[in-house]
């Protein structure tokens, strides 16, 4: 769980996974297009997002795609709503 938060914590891997949601599944260098940073800090971002298994990677190929894995996305979704106050009913 610890991974999943640091890797949520950071405003770039948010906004990959955001492009990830909007459009499927995406190589590495697709991804870089929408940043002003090197290729190979992308790949770190990357590399974070799948440790923490918000993001798949699958080899087509010469090519990596990165696809967002939303099951984590509701697992932790799961885990919030453990704290709903019975009040909130």
């Amino acid at each position: 769980m610890n991974e999943l938060f640091k890797a949520l914590n950071d405003e770039t891997r948010r906004e990959i996974m955001s492009l990830l949601s909007k459009h499927g599944c995406l190589t590495a260098s697709e991804i870089s297009e929408h940043f002003d940073m090197s290729k190979p800090s992308i790949s770190h971002h990357l590399q974070l997002l799948k440790q923490a298994n918000l993001v798949t990677a699958d080899k087509r190929g010469q090519y990596i795609y990165h696809t967002l894995n939303t099951t984590v996305l509701q697992d932790v979704f799961a885990w919030f709503y453990q704290f709903k106050t019975k009040g909130d009913d």
